[in-house]
């Protein structure tokens, strides 16, 4: 795909972020997923209007193409996103394989208007008993059923 093909889809990701702040839906971030040349997923931050702190742009778009494509993957498709994604929009879109992602500014210009995700980063790193939200662990020996019966259901879709 040209520059310019690239540049108009990004300019449709700017669109989505400055609509959804018009709009006063949530943060100034927009998303458009690309299959062969045409749009088949939007998004824009949501995350204060739907109270929904997973509603970023990249989730809202990747849902959005998923259910228009019928599928839960986007091989084929390319991203285009207003900002570097944040850890969560990170391992969405490595879920759902998509071929290449393109975006407009750093995590570094998201942080100077005080989008800072960096702590994220750093409590990934930590023990669990260091976390700020510390994590324990409980219950294994029940929680495992559904992964034993997932290791033996012959009708399941692998993914």
């Amino acid at each position: 795909m040209n520059k310019e093909n690239k540049n108009k889809f990004m300019l449709e990701a700017v669109t989505a972020a400055l609509k959804g702040m018009d709009n006063n839906e949530g943060g100034p971030f927009g998303c458009v997923i690309v299959k062969d040349g045409k749009i088949v997923g939007r998004g824009n931050n949501k995350v204060t209007s739907h109270n929904d702190p997973t509603a970023h742009a990249e989730i809202i778009a990747i849902r959005d193409a998923c259910k228009n494509l019928n599928s839960f993957q986007l091989e084929g498709c390319e991203i285009y996103t207003s900002c570097e994604p944040c850890p969560m929009c990170f391992g969405a879109i490595y879920w759902a394989r998509p071929d290449k992602v393109y975006y407009g500014c750093s995590h570094q210009d998201a942080a100077d208007i005080d989008f800072d995700d960096a702590f994220i980063y750093k409590e990934i790193e930590l023990p669990y008993d260091k976390r700020s939200i510390p994590f324990e662990q409980i219950a294994r020996d029940i929680a495992l059923e559904p992964f034993q019966k997932w290791s033996n259901k012959d009708d399941k879709t692998v993914y």
